[in-house]
């Protein structure tokens, strides 16, 4: 999210969480003069690709954000770098056919959440899903969100997704009539179907 207008309006709609990217290569990069809007009963996300931890506290404390979303390589240390400046971590991990599985143990105890999006060569934002049937290979406890591709058409097979640790659903690209700029009545009528 970026304009203030759409935020507006998209926070109508009462999702539970809202996501402004500041990683500047981004088409969604909120920019040098974002204003932290207020979205009242609504948790944000600050969305971080390999940024220089000491710059994430600081946007993170302040603009009042309620998580970190870590979209690049960062390390497990890295992580724990985070959580230890008192930040909730959301770790994203580009996921593909081969993906090793097991490297997640050793983030379990310095994320909050992970996120499962499509394995791209530019830190997602692709607008394109990966094989959700390989969720089932992901066997720890640690929630989940489910990221990349995710479109008006989705619902229903959403819903099929019977995974335990299935926490919440990222949407992005496939509901913006333009970079950063939602699509409202395309969200309303997916969440609707969704709830």
């Amino acid at each position: 999210m970026r304009d203030s207008a759409n935020i507006q309006q998209v926070a109508a709609l009462q999702p539970d969480w809202m996501g402004f990217i500041f990683y500047p290569k981004s088409k969604r990069y909120v920019g040098k003069e974002f204003v932290h809007p207020c979205v009242p009963g609504i948790k944000t996300v600050a969305v971080f690709v390999d940024e220089e931890p000491g710059k994430v506290r600081d946007i993170i404390n302040d603009n009042r954000f309620d998580f970190a979303q870590l979209h690049g390589d960062e390390s497990p240390v890295y992580c724990q770098k985070i959580k230890e400046y008192g930040i909730h971590v959301i770790k994203a991990f580009g996921i593909h056919e081969g993906f090793n599985w097991q490297k997640l143990k050793q983030y379990q105890d310095v994320c909050d959440y992970f996120l499962f999006d499509t394995s791209t060569a530019d830190y997602g934002g692709s607008g394109q899903k990966f094989d959700w049937s390989i969720l089932g290979n992901y066997r720890l406890s640690k929630p989940f969100l489910l990221s990349g591709g995710i479109g008006p058409d989705d619902a229903a097979e959403i819903q099929t997704i019977k995974h335990s640790a299935l926490a919440g659903i990222d949407l992005n690209s496939k509901f913006e009539t333009a970079p950063a700029l939602k699509d409202v009545e395309k969200l309303r009528i997916f969440l609707t179907e969704l709830r």
